[in-house]
């Protein structure tokens, strides 16, 4: 048996993974209370779910206004500028070779996938509040939007177009971690938990696997 030895490096600080997790949540609620807004009829119950989404609807967008913040201002792997490969983007499409070189960071190709989902979550949170608006004379665009029912359709399409598309970003993400880690034998989904990377460091056959526990260069 192989001997894998790993060298781990702190990538991710602490704010970027609280924040990893606030918007992981909201995200997750948000979607729970769609989910249980259907076993219910026109009422009370329908009513205080759909007024719940709203108010986690805000939390997520203080999630996302904190990201991207954090994007421009936060430690050198939480900047957008760590996560912007186009040349890269380019190579894989034309090359058709998805395989990404591992550093320590976000995944070059994975990169591209997580910006276009920062963007997809901004236009949703627009429509939402759009949307909240129009039907429950709701939120800062109550203003504005309160009295143009005609207007609902123009919010709700792309709304739930975004939504389906989360639906399948959250399911291909999960799927992509756990089939990494079996295909690499090396532990990822614990990096926003606990901040560390690990890289492999072939040393040789043995029957038993060590861990190199030293920590590198600290990168939070």
């Amino acid at each position: 048996m192989e001997t894998l030895t790993y060298r781990r490096q702190k990538v991710y600080d602490p704010v970027l993974r609280l924040i990893h997790l606030w918007n992981a949540l909201s995200i997750l609620f948000l979607m729970a209370t769609i989910w249980f807004s259907e076993l219910f009829e026109k009422g009370v119950g329908e009513d205080t779910l759909w007024q719940l989404h709203i108010y986690i609807g805000y939390a997520l967008i203080v999630g996302i206004v904190a990201r991207l913040a954090w994007g421009f201002v936060g430690p050198s792997h939480a900047r957008f500028s760590d996560m912007w490969h186009p040349a890269a983007w380019w190579n894989a499409v034309r090359h058709f070779n998805f395989q990404s070189k591992p550093r320590f960071g976000h995944d070059t190709l994975a990169s591209g996938v997580y910006l276009l989902l920062y963007v997809l979550l901004a236009v949703m949170a627009v429509t939402g509040l759009g949307l909240a608006a129009i039907e429950h004379s709701m939120g800062p665009f109550n203003a504005w939007f309160g009295d143009m029912a005609w207007l609902k359709d123009t919010f709700e399409e792309p709304h739930e177009l975004i939504y389906s598309i989360l639906i399948g970003f959250v399911v291909i993400h999960i799927a992509a971690l756990i089939w990494h880690e079996h295909k690499d034998k090396t532990p990822l989904a614990q990096a926003m938990v606990t901040g560390y990377k690990y890289e492999i460091e072939p040393t040789g056959i043995n029957q038993t696997a060590s861990v190199n526990q030293s920590q590198g260069e600290h990168h939070a």
